[in-house]
């Protein structure tokens, strides 16, 4: 097939990452005679340093004329003032809008070489393999009214909590098609005992899974959900919610398997939108430039970007098989080495995830 992909390196070590990704996407190419081009564009904190603008208008018209985006992470100390007009991460929040994506995917999955990284006992995160689906362009997010104001001589800050069932529905129906291509469980995660927005989600979830009588389904509240993932995180499939509560449960499941460094995510929306690939670690610049970043969450965003955008899920498959392969055989980056361990470069761990691919 043919495919154009823009790559967004962005700040931090995203430009160090996004190479590796670049890397085995190219090797897949070559190996099942597909042809992908790849174009790269500014955004970010780079992209307001050179256009004073953190999403360009010919980066976003790359985006949108493209198949799928690859992004590498955003942001920095120098562009964190949050009194700033400008911010990286309005870049970032325009490209999701403009992409028309609203169902954020992170899968958790604990390799079984790196079980012994998690903070929780081996036996507790053996098998662990969950997708988390996050609403992503509505709730307290994006409610209105929203605001900050003095009352009585006193500061007060306000956020509206705030979902119609299409934004529930629809982010609803990507979890119970994900669910049927895996293990048929469907988790939706809410605080309707407390919640008004949550009990409207209750109610369209509960109809959501009327119409796919075939996946196991259940409610359950947030605050109960944030306990089960220590204690018996085995036991999900597909994990569904909105927007905050999707912030907060998937960074907290992502410590499960040891290292942020591992974890992919997808960005998708309907069956015309560009789907955004990215890895969920941020662009971490105490460690940008020195070449001991992790690729392994960005390769494995490039293999979801196979998947999903591409329909190429054998090479997605392999891509995977690949990096449990290299961690089978021992390769540890820094953020996984243990004492004594010798930690290999960003570029060398792409070279072994290149090589095991042939």
């Amino acid at each position: 097939m043919e495919a154009t992909i823009t790559l967004l390196p962005g700040d931090g070590i995203g430009p160090e990452v996004v190479t590796e990704a670049q890397k085995v996407l190219t090797a897949v190419a070559a190996k099942h005679n597909h042809t992908f081009q790849f174009r790269e564009g500014l955004m970010g904190g780079i992209a307001i340093d050179q256009t004073g603008n953190p999403l360009p208008e010919e980066t976003l018209g790359m985006c949108l004329d493209g198949d799928a985006v690859l992004l590498g992470a955003v942001g920095g100390p120098q562009w964190s003032d949050p009194t700033a007009k400008v911010r990286p991460e309005q870049g970032l929040l325009k490209l999701r809008k403009s992409l028309g994506v609203f169902a954020n995917i992170r899968p958790v999955k604990v390799f079984s070489a790196l079980a012994d990284a998690s903070p929780l006992r081996p036996e507790r995160v053996e098998n662990v393999d969950i997708v988390f689906v996050r609403e992503l362009t509505g709730g307290i997010y994006f409610g209105q009214p929203q605001g900050r104001e003095t009352v009585n001589g006193r500061r007060a800050g306000y956020d509206t909590m705030r979902y119609d069932e299409e934004e529930i529905r629809r982010v609803l129906e990507v979890a119970f098609r994900l669910a049927a291509q895996r293990q048929g469980k469907v988790t939706s995660v809410d605080k309707a005992n407390v919640l008004a927005s949550s009990r409207v989600w209750r109610e369209v979830a509960h109809e959501v899974a009327a119409e796919h009588p075939e996946i196991e389904f259940e409610d359950v509240l947030v605050d109960a959900m944030a306990m089960y993932l220590i204690n018996r995180p085995g036991d999900f499939d597909v994990v569904v919610t909105g927007n905050m509560f999707g912030d907060i449960l998937s960074d907290e499941a992502s410590m499960i398997t040891g290292s942020l460094g591992m974890l992919p995510s997808a960005a998708l929306g309907g069956p015309d939108s560009v789907g955004l690939y990215e890895p969920i670690h941020g662009s971490a610049p105490d460690i940008a430039g020195q070449g001991i970043a992790n690729p392994l969450a960005t390769i494995l965003s490039a293999a979801m970007l196979l998947r999903s955008s591409l329909g190429l899920s054998e090479a997605a498959a392999e891509v995977e098989t690949a990096v449990a392969q290299v961690l089978a055989n021992g390769y540890r980056t820094a953020d996984l080495a243990k004492e004594g361990d010798t930690a290999v470069s960003t570029r060398e761990m792409g070279n072994r995830v290149v090589a095991s691919l042939f």
